[in-house]
């Protein structure tokens, strides 16, 4: 087998990576769980307990970005690092606190163009309260292109309990907001499409934030990002060995992308967002957890889109009153997203 396109799509294909080689050679009891952010428990000192008590609970993911363009409507690779990362945290119900950015840049990028875009991430990382404290720089040939990476640590507060494993029948899903905006402006940009789509590009800490003071008992949070909401509620599904039933009249998308995703064949249920979430919530926390999130300014368009139910699997209930079953991303799907 040789690496395609597909394995990049977040869908099927990575998952087959991820399992047939990486998950072979690297697996560990951390690292299995396949979680947004690795959540790690570590001595906070010297006097540390056998009991656990005074050790610190924290939140470590890595992410790689190598988005084209690298200026877009909404945002910019710049941006997008430090907010894809720190949604992974927060995803886990840490606090952002920590990057690490390493800069692969080709041979003939302009030097105005990266200061445009490292300027971009520090404002986006103040804006996100968290300090970039290393990084790293290198040069390839190439034809001036850049890719950034990024490793984010937060730290969990005591009592925080979030994991896609959590989900129980009773629960409903909740979304952020519209979905596929991201996907249907890096595709335009790329097709020369004019339009008024923007990228949602954004760190959501307002709406975790909210949640959390509203003392809602969240067990699962998801940013949907590469391969869609169709292939985050897969993997949470599995997660929980649980049956997800979203309501197809529920899922949240703008007049624009809709229509742009109709004349394109495209299916928003899989296309990419870099600013949405998912949370999943008891039921009788469900008005009280809408309510929080749309007191957010990323979070204003919540609504609720699905249950967890008895059984396994995705299911959606259509417009036709029909329920068929959805599975994850199958193939390429938008290449470089992200």
């Amino acid at each position: 087998m040789k690496i395609t396109m597909a394995h990049g799509s977040g869908g099927k294909s990575s998952a087959q990576l991820m399992k047939d080689i990486f998950g072979k050679h690297f697996r560990n009891d951390v690292l299995d769980k396949m979680e947004d952010a690795a959540v790690l428990s570590l001595p906070a000192s010297d006097e540390s307990t056998a009991d656990g008590s005074a050790v610190a609970r924290i939140a470590c993911s890595t992410d790689s970005f190598v988005v084209t363009p690298l200026v877009f409507k909404g945002g910019d690779i710049g941006k997008l690092c430090v907010c894809g990362t720190v949604n992974d945290l927060l995803m886990m119900g840490a606090v952002p606190k920590y990057l690490t950015c390493g800069f692969i840049m080709e041979e003939g990028l302009d030097t105005d163009l990266l200061d445009q875009l490292v300027g971009s991430m520090a404002a986006q990382a103040r804006e996100a309260g968290v300090i970039i404290a290393a990084g790293d720089t290198k040069v390839v040939e190439g034809n001036g292109g850049l890719y950034i990476n990024t490793t984010g640590i937060g730290l969990i507060p005591e009592g925080r309990d979030v994991s896609s494993s959590n989900c129980r029948a009773g629960d409903v899903i909740l979304c952020s907001g519209n979905l596929g905006d991201h996907h249907a402006c890096i595709l335009s940009h790329r097709m020369e499409i004019e339009n008024d789509i923007t990228s949602d590009c954004a760190a959501l800490n307002d709406i975790v934030d909210a949640l959390f003071d509203a003392g809602i008992d969240v067990r699962t949070m998801r940013d949907v990002t590469r391969g869609g909401l169709g292939t985050v509620i897969n993997e949470i599904a599995g997660s929980s060995a649980c049956k997800i039933e979203l309501d197809e009249d529920s899922i949240p998308v703008s007049p624009q992308v809709k229509g742009f995703s109709d004349i394109l064949g495209l299916d928003p249920l899989y296309m990419g967002n870099e600013g949405k979430m998912i949370a999943v919530v008891p039921e009788a926390q469900a008005e009280a957890a809408l309510a929080a999130m749309r007191s957010a300014e990323h979070g204003k368009d919540a609504v609720m889109i699905g249950r967890v139910l008895e059984g396994e699997g995705a299911f959606i209930k259509t417009r036709l009153g029909a329920t068929r079953r959805f599975d994850v991303l199958y193939g390429e799907g938008l290449p470089r997203i992200c």
